[in-house]
């Protein structure tokens, strides 16, 4: 494997190099305050004899064994300027510092009898660890598991903790793919938090970008032919997956899906807008990814989920890729035009609650219409993609920290309307997914924030800012580099009556989940009445689950044999759920 690895006192260093012709290994032993350089060799050379291809090595894979020991820490030296190693698993001085040497065999996991959860079982709580705990820290992290085993969620998906520039970041301008955050305590605290999460029978899920790489800190153009220009994306050239040198960058890539799946044992991956990777090869990578991932589930009998989020209600993913999930936006943005009134963006193309239906009914609305914001056509038909592939929520990390002030449901609608939102979200027949403090009525906004230390970079990020949100003053957008803008996005934990009473309406609502709907045929069948009110009956294993919603406080007498098991009626909007469970007739 490359990278840096621990064979009892010495340590093996491999790095893919293609683009340089020589290679030194600096080390920084623990101790001595003089650095070590040595010479690397190539597979292949008269040091090795014939080259070992492997799937990410060929000859222009430099090797070094030296005597280090884990802590120790190790660069490349190129252009008389050591850089550090793409395969890092701890970046300790930050994106531009050396890494350290990392044994994964340290830890002692206690998780033998962990198998994972089927997707069928999924509740996705959201979080992004540097603001979900005042610490910011994956240890601190750890002490809020039970509570969200008490609350009903099942898996814990982490926005990326791979390394970025500087103190704080959404984690989308990571460069070290295979580095784990050093302000989040590094992968000793990662290895701890999915230990303890299965001990809570939580699953955990890892954000990975494979799309696209930050600007600061990444070096991988020094090494090899990482990007190609053959595409371009939004954040420029496209990672090579399909041009000269790209079978080693796929399997740069591929290995990191295992390298979480196996070192950290990480029950799935979402992978981050996948619409934007580009790739013409005959094995598209996401593709690969999906099928290697299940591979490895098998052989190590877990279950795996790969989740996939795009914007382009594109079936193949499941029925060619095989993911085992997307992430429809349609739910979210139909739920959040109707409620808000807002109409501008792709909210345009919202306004039509039957588009709800659909969404419910179907899995997405838009298969293949015509897409107003983007004037083309969106979308395929969902035809036998079942329900729970489709990840659906009123909330998430880009749904809220992508509007200018990045402000949550919690200040643009009314009370009764997040209740009769989260009802829905919670008892569709979809896989559902709350974003970190939706649960009680977070206040808090969740802004895009950065920490760069590259004035040019500093610059170009607040003032691009600016200019996406032109039409509001520019006192009000939030600059991502001041640091009160990170501050302002932590959870507070709020417990007033209001957080109370929406968390015991979650918790309520999950509890019929898991007691109706989780392990039955998870059907929907959703209309929209001329009276302003939606009704979604969901057929679980032993009952049948209706949630009603009025738009008004008014609603027609209950119906033989359904009772009534939770309600709400306020400011306008009444929310009922009921249960019919007398035995149904065979069809």
């Amino acid at each position: 494997m490359l990278g840096a690895t621990v064979h009892g006192s010495n340590v093996e260093v491999r790095v893919w190099a293609p683009a340089q012709k020589k290679l030194v290994l600096r080390l920084w032993r623990k101790g001595d305050p003089n650095p070590h350089d040595f010479s690397m060799p190539r597979l292949g050379s008269a040091d090795f004899g014939p080259a070992d291809f492997g799937e990410i090595e060929d000859a222009d894979t430099f090797v070094r064994t030296v005597e280090a020991r884990p802590g120790d820490r190790y660069a490349f030296v190129i252009d008389d300027r050591p850089l550090p190693d793409p395969v890092s698993r701890l970046l300790p001085e930050g994106v531009h510092g050396p890494a350290e040497i990392v044994d994964p065999a340290d830890f002692e996991w206690t998780d033998d009898r962990w198998r994972g959860l089927p997707l069928s079982d999924y509740v996705i709580y959201e979080l992004h660890i540097g603001t979900f705990t005042p610490e910011g820290t994956l240890d601190a992290a750890i002490r809020r598991l039970p509570y969200l085993r008490d609350l009903g969620v099942t898996v814990v998906e982490l926005m990326p903790v791979n390394a970025f520039p500087g103190r704080h970041n959404w984690g989308y301008d990571g460069v070290g793919l295979y580095a784990v955050q050093a302000s989040y305590g590094g992968p000793g605290a990662l290895r701890r938090f999915v230990n303890a999460a299965h001990e809570h029978g939580l699953a955990v899920v890892q954000d990975v970008n494979y799309n696209h790489l930050g600007n600061e800190g990444n070096y991988l153009r020094q090494f090899g032919p990482y990007f190609t220009p053959r595409h371009n994306t939004p954040w420029g050239e496209a990672v090579n997956y399909d041009d000269e040198g790209s079978k080693q960058v796929r399997a740069f890539v591929v290995e990191n899906t295992l390298y979480w799946l196996r070192e950290y044992h990480m029950d799935g991956l979402r992978l981050d807008a996948v619409q934007t990777i580009r790739d013409d090869s005959a094995l598209h990578i996401v593709q690969e990814i999906a099928e290697r991932a299940h591979d490895f589930a098998h052989e190590v009998n877990r279950n795996i989920c790969i989740i996939a989020e795009t914007d382009e209600n594109d079936a193949r993913y499941i029925r060619d890729y095989h993911v085992d999930a997307v992430w429809s936006d349609d739910f979210h943005h139909v739920v959040h035009a109707l409620l808000t009134g807002e109409n501008l963006g792709y909210y345009q193309d919202f306004h039509d609650p039957r588009l709800l239906v659909r969404a419910l009914n179907e899995g997405w609305a838009f298969q293949g219409e015509m897409f107003n914001f983007w004037r083309d056509i969106r979308g395929t038909s969902p035809a036998g993609i079942p329900l729970p592939a489709n990840v659906i929520c009123i909330q998430n990390h880009d749904q809220v920290g992508n509007r200018a002030l990045g402000e949550r449901l919690t200040s643009l609608v009314p009370f009764g309307a997040r209740k009769a939102a989260t009802a829905l979200l919670l008892l569709a027949p979809h896989t559902p997914l709350l974003f970190m403090g939706q649960e009680y009525d977070e206040r808090a906004p969740f802004q895009f924030f950065t920490d760069y230390g590259d004035p040019a970079l500093q610059k170009g990020v607040s003032e691009g800012r600016r200019r996406e949100f032109a039409d509001f003053d520019w006192n009000e957008v939030p600059d991502p580099q001041d640091r009160a803008t990170f501050e302002r996005s932590r959870l507070t934990w709020q417990n007033q009556p209001r957080n109370l009473e929406m968390l015991e309406w979650v918790r309520k609502l999950l509890l019929l989940r898991r007691e109706y709907i989780m392990h039955g045929p998870r059907t929907c069948r959703a209309v929209w009445g001329g009276d302003k009110i939606l009704q979604m009956d969901v057929a679980g294993e032993e009952a049948t689950v209706r949630v009603e919603i009025a738009f008004h406080r008014y609603f027609m007498p209950e119906g033989a044999g359904w009772r009534t098991v939770l309600s709400a009626a306020q400011d306008d909007f009444a929310t009922r759920v009921m249960l019919f469970s007398e035995p149904r007739r065979n069809s």
